[in-house]
């Protein structure tokens, strides 16, 4: 099958790589992620090239590239300013632990290679001279039909490699393709092996899930197949847990997270986490009286929970935070019209406002569309657009020993009972807050003066 590719620097980078193999007695060609996006007519960010020539020899021709990963003889070339992973043609026998090969060979026939690989839309190779697709699996066929197959025996493709069944959850989502019925049949199967995969690897496929616009889609496949049960327990739990209907007509808890997936407008990973955990706690805080049902304090049992859960998979210390503190305060903003103005400020004033702010969105468009305290947001917003909503505070540390308080633990509290005047409007010069302090904390003042030569300070006022 011909197939002409657009002559992007990238495409001319790697080209230039398989000329130079072939001039030196080898062959090579274009495989994997760019024969199946050209198919489908999305663009490629990287080119991975397969080649006949044993590791040896590829770094003779390459003396400056970088050995990847050694044991499977695939090393990165750099050609203009790019970097392509070029591997040598092998085959792969007798996987013990679920991800890697206890016995490698080279070989120089592209069909076995092929036969080693994960899926028949990934198992497609292009000639980038003569714009030829060698396709051994009927990759192509299952293209056009939508379909996502393994290549061979799908059991066997899975007991390979455990992280395969993650990754076709992830291909089926990403390219709108159904997952055929043996190896729909072969994940469901198999889905308990996800346990050995190290988390780190689990966090990746997930967060590439969960970054797509179809992000809904993956997390309905993930629970329908089992893996969600595997991965995320306390998520799959949710299944089943009743919500009042007054302000829950859409179903209970997990159809409710579903929901909020589907309507997402700005994909992120992040904020499909903060959607997927933030009503996890609802199941442990569970309560029905004669009044209805509630779930009092589910919000801070629940962050409690996704901090074990993003440590167990290993995210990193900032996403782990920021992702918990979504959790735990998605339930402020019905506290927003009856907040202080300076805590109001403090509020908007956050880093993660926006993270915040589309999770209330989604979690209110999902349930009763009832978006009063999302309105009051932007409403809020747009009046303090022209105010710096946390400027500098008008005094520190230093101006409260001018002042002739002794350092000690009081200092956070006047310090913050200051910024809180400032805030709130009452006091914005430095004088007025100085007064102030000496009326509020006069038992802790050296003296009860405030005559001391503060001119350095004039230019906060």
């Amino acid at each position: 099958m011909i197939c002409c590719a657009e002559k992007t620097p990238l495409f001319n980078a790697a080209l230039k790589i398989v000329k130079t193999i072939r001039s030196n007695g080898g062959d090579a060609l274009f495989v994997g992620g760019f024969v199946r996006n050209l198919l489908l007519g999305k663009a490629c960010k990287d080119i991975d090239i397969a080649s006949t020539l044993p590791p040896e020899k590829l770094l003779q021709i390459f003396p400056e590239a970088l050995t990847a990963g050694a044991s499977f003889g695939v090393i990165i070339v750099k050609s203009a300013d790019f970097h392509f992973e070029v591997a040598t043609l092998r085959e792969e026998r007798m996987y013990m632990d679920g991800r890697h090969p206890q016995q490698v060979r080279y070989t120089t026939d592209f069909r076995i290679d092929s036969e080693r690989r994960d899926f028949t839309v990934n198992a497609m190779f292009y000639d980038p001279e003569s714009m030829q697709i060698i396709d051994f699996h009927n990759g192509t066929a299952d293209l056009q039909k939508a379909i996502l197959r393994t290549v061979g025996n799908s059991d066997i493709r899975f007991k390979e490699d455990y992280l395969r069944m993650l990754r076709a959850i992830r291909f089926a989502a990403k390219y709108d393709l159904k997952i055929e019925k043996n190896t729909w049949d072969a994940i469901c199967s198999n889905a308990h092996l996800c346990t050995e995969i190290a988390s780190e690897r689990v966090r990746q496929e997930l967060d590439w899930m969960f970054e797509l616009s179809s992000a809904h889609i993956a997390f309905e496949l993930l629970d329908r197949s089992g893996l969600l049960k595997i991965i995320l327990p306390e998520v799959a739990a949710l299944h089943g847990i009743e919500q009042p209907e007054k302000f829950h007509p859409e179903g209970d808890v997990f159809v409710h997270t579903l929901k909020m997936l589907r309507h997402m407008a700005y994909p992120s990973s992040d904020l499909a986490w903060s959607i997927i955990l933030h009503d996890i706690g609802k199941k442990p805080c569970f309560f029905r009286d004669e009044k209805g049902i509630h779930f009092f304090g589910h919000e801070v049992k629940g962050a409690e929970m996704s901090a074990s859960i993003l440590e167990r998979l290993h995210f990193s210390n900032p996403r782990r935070e920021r992702i918990t503190a979504a959790v735990r305060d998605h339930m402020r903003f019905v506290q927003l019209k009856n907040m202080k103005t300076s805590t109001l400020r403090k509020f908007l004033g956050r880093p993660d406002l926006t993270l915040l702010a589309e999770l209330n969105r989604l979690d209110s468009i999902a349930s009763s569309f009832c978006i009063g305290d999302w309105l009051f947001l932007l409403e809020k917003l747009t009046e303090f657009e022209n105010t710096e909503l946390l400027p500098p505070p008008l005094i520190c540390g230093k101006d409260l020993i001018k002042l002739g308080i002794k350092p000690g633990p009081h200092f956070k509290k006047i310090l913050d009972f200051a910024y809180e005047q400032q805030l709130s409007g009452k006091k914005t010069d430095f004088n007025s807050i100085c007064n102030l302090i000496k009326k509020k904390f006069p038992c802790i003042l050296k003296n009860g003066s405030l005559r001391f030569d503060h001119s350095d300070n004039n230019k906060k006022q």
